[in-house]
């Protein structure tokens, strides 16, 4: 049987490392060894894409360019990690990966949404099965990123940006409800990690009943 793709999604500082973790967790619990991977990034390909994209000394990068380079490291990551392990009967959790381009190249950038629709058919050839966005006002995210240490090219952004970012993720997630799950990520910690657990565990619960 074919694995699934669980991915997770948000602003800056909304906390999806940490949510990451206890979603791996959470699937090993279940006896679902889920290969973690994060956009851009996940393979050596991606990851020399990701030193460039996040580079903050690179600020002349054109946004056509930027959302060509997210579609290369991401075609890199789903021909060679995502689809074989899925195709094994693995579970993939990824930190981003489609999504993230509406948001931040579609919302953020202005780049149209035909276009990025056009390579997300091209280039990335699988949608999630589930994804969890971690939704938190633009303020506490930057105040939260701001805390971490110096700002990457993107973190260095107008708080505008990243408006229509957070905007244009509450979209998507409206517009597909049977894909996501939105949380609430200003909750603590804790609660935000049981809140993630417990929606993958009934995600788990509701595959199994239909094996």
């Amino acid at each position: 049987m074919r694995g699934k793709l669980i991915t997770l999604e948000g602003g800056e500082g909304a906390g999806k490392s940490t949510v990451l973790e206890a979603v791996r967790e959470c699937l090993a619990s279940r006896g679902l060894n889920a290969f973690v991977t994060r956009e851009p990034g996940g393979t050596a390909f991606g990851e020399a894409i990701r030193a460039i994209v996040l580079d903050p000394t690179r600020q002349g990068i054109a946004a056509e360019s930027e959302l060509l380079l997210m579609f290369a490291a991401r075609a890199q990551l789903v021909r060679e990690i995502i689809q074989p392990t899925l195709a094994a009967g693995r579970w993939v959790l990824s930190d981003r990966f489609t999504d993230a381009s509406y948001a931040y190249q579609g919302g953020g950038r202005g780049q149209p949404r035909t276009r990025i629709a056009e390579l997300e058919d091209w280039a990335a050839l699988i949608k999630p099965d589930l994804t969890l966005l971690l939704d938190l006002p633009v303020a506490q995210g930057l105040a939260r990123a701001g805390a971490r240490g110096a700002a990457d090219r993107i973190e260095l952004e107008s708080r505008d940006f990243f408006e229509r970012v957070h905007a244009t993720y509450r979209e998507r997630a409206a517009a597909e409800p049977a894909r996501f799950r939105v949380i609430d990520a200003s909750q603590p910690v804790a609660v935000v990690r049981a809140c993630a657990c417990a929606l993958v565990d009934a995600y788990v619960d509701a595959i199994e009943t239909v094996a």
